[in-house]
Formats: C-alpha cells, structure tokens, sequence
C-alpha cells in the first residue's frame, strides 16, 4: 500500500483563531499588495483579526455560519467561513456565501483550497442551500483562476469598498466581483 497525505478538513475549534488570522493576514499580504498596498496591508491589526475569528468560532452569529480549518497532519493551513444568503423570493431555497478562503502561501497549490471549497459547499447543501457566492477583488487572477476551474462565475454584480488610506491619505477603494455557482 502507498502510504497518503495526512490532509483533511475539519470544524474550527476554539484554539484555532490565532493560526487562522496568521493564515488570513500571510495569504493577503501574498496576493493582494499590488490592489490594497503596503500601507494598507502593514495597518492591519492581527490581534483585531485573532478576536474575529475567535468570535466566529465560539459564537457564530446563527444557524448556517461555519468556519472551517484544512489541516496537514496537525498544522491548521487554511480556512473557509461560510454563512447563509437570504433567498430574493421566500418561495426559493435560500444561498450561500463563502466569506473567507485562505490558505497559508507556502502550503498553496497542494488541494487545500479545493479541499475547502468542496467542504464549504457540502455544508451549504446541507443547511438548504442551491447556490454559492462570493467575492473576488479586482487584480486577483489566481482566485478566478481557482474559482473557475471549481465551477464558478462571475455574474456581473460588483462592489466598492472603502479599505482604509492609501499611501496619500486618501480613501483606497476596491473593486470586488461576485462570482457565483448553483450547487
């Protein structure tokens, strides 16, 4: 018998926030410097990020909230967080969003993200849902790029959001776009 990657994914338990936010904090300062900027990126506030995460762990705000770790033997090396999208129409099953997908830079490219996705979205089907979303910021081919070939879309919604002074003191404002899936 060939011996198997210890990989796997998991609900996040309390304990886990600290790795999680240093994931969350590395994979952005990774991909995204050339949209946010240095001065964005270096303001960001790890210890604020450690109290998200420990929030969204031990007490998620309702039903159809997740956060979930991808493990490689017992290193946390990634996250998803998950939650539910009100449907347009009461008559419809209602959607999912994926609000965070992270995996730290050195472990990318070896199916943790895939691992996530795919257990994102089995969480999602299993509290109702027939969709997924989530959102993509502008300049972020390697996501489209992982998003597409799962299957997602972008399906022409956009957003602004303001992330704080750029290097001029000015608002920095971003572009991000929905991608979406039925599931």
């Amino acid at each position: 018998m060939l011996p198997t990657a210890d990989v796997s994914v998991r609900p996040a338990v309390p304990g886990d926030e600290e790795r999680i936010a240093r994931i969350q904090l590395a994979a952005w300062r990774a991909s995204h410097v050339d949209v946010l900027g240095e001065v964005v990126l270096d303001s960001l506030d790890e210890q604020a990020f450690v109290e998200r995460w420990r929030q969204a762990v031990t007490a998620p705000p309702g039903p159809g909230y997740h956060v979930l770790v991808a493990c490689d033997g017992p290193r946390v090396v990634g996250v998803a967080s998950v939650a539910p999208v009100a449907p347009p129409d009461p008559m419809q099953a209602p959607g999912g969003v994926v609000l965070a997908l992270e995996v730290d830079p050195p472990d990318q490219r070896a199916g943790h993200g895939s691992r996530l996705l795919a257990a994102a979205v089995d969480l999602l089907r299993a509290d109702g849902a027939d969709q997924v979303q989530t959102w993509v910021v502008d300049g972020d081919a390697a996501r489209e790029r992982f998003l597409s070939g799962a299957g997602l879309g972008p399906d022409g919604r956009s957003r602004r959001l303001a992330t704080g002074p750029g290097p001029d003191e000015e608002a920095h404002v971003v572009t991000e776009r929905r991608w979406y899936a039925g599931i």
